[in-house]
């Protein structure tokens, strides 16, 4: 929960959303230590118009931008993300003009996996200049460890959820713009990253790697190219990308709006495809995220989420493998998933109309209808949680699934 949101005093019995704006105007005034815990503050619950929310909303992220950009800085410089004990080095570099939106950033997986560090290392400096984009920071990250698995361990996730936000804040990348590649173990961790963090990028492309037991579900909202040698039978690669071909056209044939793919397998190419793989980056950057798809399709790995786009559920309530469904229609929204889950769904202008009620259903049963209130308790909390401007929610309803 966020901390420090100022009372209002308690001369208003019925606080206005001006009121609450003002008060949370003098709650960013005061340095982060000095600030009050929320649980005893009156304007976090209060009522906010359409037009108080944007302007929270817009203080919040500001207030926000300033403490990242204080905050991560020498981790910058350094250019190291930490996670616990463990460290991910990263080399960068910037191409072309900034567009007006803000510059595009690529993060580009190496290979190499289960052999000795300077294995590893030397692919990790091979990667560094293996593409190289029209506009946009291209970054290199070296795996934390050495392992097999080395792109897709817990450990992954949040990291490169931290270089992002770090992007974003002191790269001027634009949060919509940010797209996932990689090469070899590097492609592995492709086909299992991409799945799971869909609502981070706008579009990944798997080079010459091999997906394990992943599923292409969770791939409805985020083109995705897969680009493998004819000859590249390590681990069935070849058979296995013309199986995820199979895979990614049946659904997209299903669902037309979803599924947008690019299957290329490289003639008489082996795990080697000689940069002709490097089409990926500018097929890639024909997209841009969309953070509110009106249909959603949350399949959990083994690593797991409590948040997919504008769902999210309670603490612990993941599990691995679970699958939820959901769609909005005008005001509606239809949820599908696990009986007895609580689901939280939360919401914003861009996906319903906050000013009439909301209905929200499953299986033809009706969990919720009313309106929602935007406040600054949601737009705080939803900051804390996803650390990014598109996923800062004024409202949120939690359900459970019949």
């Amino acid at each position: 929960m966020f901390v420090g949101l100022l009372s209002l005093g308690e001369a208003a019995d019925q606080p206005t959303s001006n009121q609450a704006l003002q008060g949370f105007q003098g709650h960013l005034d005061l340095a982060r230590d000095k600030r009050p815990n929320a649980g005893t503050q009156k304007f976090s619950g209060i009522a906010l118009t359409r037009a108080d929310a944007a302007k929270a909303r817009e203080l919040l992220w500001a207030d926000h931008l300033k403490f990242i950009r204080k905050e991560c800085s020498t981790e910058m410089n350094a250019k190291v993300i930490r996670h616990g004990n463990l460290v991910m080095p990263f080399e960068y570099f910037v191409y072309g003009d900034k567009p007006k939106g803000g510059r595009s950033l690529f993060i580009s997986m190496h290979g190499g996996g289960n052999a000795p560090k300077r294995v590893n290392d030397s692919q990790w400096e091979n990667q560094k200049r293996l593409y190289r984009p029209k506009e946009g920071v291209y970054v290199a990250p070296r795996a934390p460890t050495n392992a097999w698995n080395l792109w897709h361990q817990n450990h992954i996730d949040p990291m490169f959820a931290r270089l992002i936000e770090n992007m974003v804040a002191l790269k001027e990348v634009n949060p919509n713009r940010v797209y996932l590649m990689g090469y070899s173990a590097g492609g592995d961790g492709v086909y299992q990253v991409a799945p799971r963090m869909a609502d981070c990028f706008a579009a990944a492309a798997m080079m010459a790697g091999h997906p394990n037991e992943t599923s292409p579900l969770g791939l409805r909202n985020l083109p995705f190219a897969i680009h493998v040698g004819e000859r590249d039978s390590g681990f069935n690669r070849n058979k296995v990308a013309l199986q995820w071909k199979d895979k990614l056209a049946a659904l997209n044939e299903t669902d037309p709006q979803g599924y947008v793919h690019y299957v290329r397998i490289h003639a008489g190419r082996g795990h080697w495809m000689n940069r002709e793989d490097a089409v990926a980056v500018e097929w890639m950057a024909k997209y841009t995220r969309n953070p509110f798809p009106r249909k959603i399709i949350w399949k959990q790995d083994n690593v797991v989420y409590d948040s997919f786009y504008w769902l999210s559920l309670p603490e612990g309530q993941a599990k691995a493998r679970e699958e939820i469904r959901a769609q909005v229609k005008g005001q509606v929204i239809d949820l599908w998933g696990p009986v007895g889950k609580k689901v939280e769904v939360n919401l914003n202008d861009d996906l319903v109309d906050l000013q009439k009620p909301v209905v929200i259903s499953s299986q033809g049963k009706e969990l919720f209808k009313g309106e929602v209130a935007r406040t600054i308790g949601q737009l705080a909390d939803s900051l804390v949680r996803r650390r990014g401007w598109e996923y800062m929610f004024p409202s949120r309803v939690t359900v459970t699934l019949p």
